[in-house]
């Protein structure tokens, strides 16, 4: 059980407050979530988010080059041993409006494109993309690794993808 200070700093950190938008999200459309998944889906939101938001980050924290692909280690130890299949009612009353309308749109875009995939799905996707394989460098599918995955090569990436899809120059 957090501690008061320890709910009001995650109250204020932005990735876990996303992370929790996130768990509310799934009580309400049951699209399945686990702790694989929360990761990805963080993932793309950083990514996507530097895309849509022209290079501004919806929270500042970084993703390493796991061997599941993308995750961010304090994610990782707050949700650790969390029973995603239970309900939260707690996360129906978190007030989000620490994010912006546009970080918002994100966020649900994020969740209406990606959470309908399992993490295995997104696991797989992220390692044929250019950000986690180039953070991994010349390392084995199984070689752990910390390896910080930038926010430019995110940025580039996607906005690349985004132009490609969207027949934008």
């Amino acid at each position: 059980m957090a501690t008061t200070a320890e709910a009001t700093t995650q109250e204020n950190d932005k990735i876990i407050l996303a992370a929790k938008y996130f768990v509310k999200k799934n009580q309400e459309d049951s699209k399945g979530l686990d702790a694989l998944k929360l990761q990805k889906l963080l993932y793309y939101t950083k990514a996507w988010g530097l895309v849509f938001n022209k290079g501004e980050e919806i929270f500042p924290d970084e993703f390493q080059a796991w061997i599941h692909g993308p995750a961010n280690p304090k994610v990782y130890q707050t949700f650790k041993g969390f029973d995603f299949k239970a309900p939260h009612p707690e996360y129906a009353d978190i007030n989000f409006d620490t994010f912006s309308p546009k970080e918002k749109e994100v966020l649900d875009m994020i969740w209406n494109i990606y959470g309908k995939f399992d993490g295995k799905y997104l696991e797989l996707l992220t390692h044929e993309e250019e950000p986690w394989l180039n953070a991994r460098q010349d390392l084995d599918a199984d070689s752990a690794s910390q390896n910080v995955i930038s926010g430019e090569s995110m940025r580039t990436f996607y906005e690349r993808r985004f132009k490609e899809t969207s027949g934008t120059t």
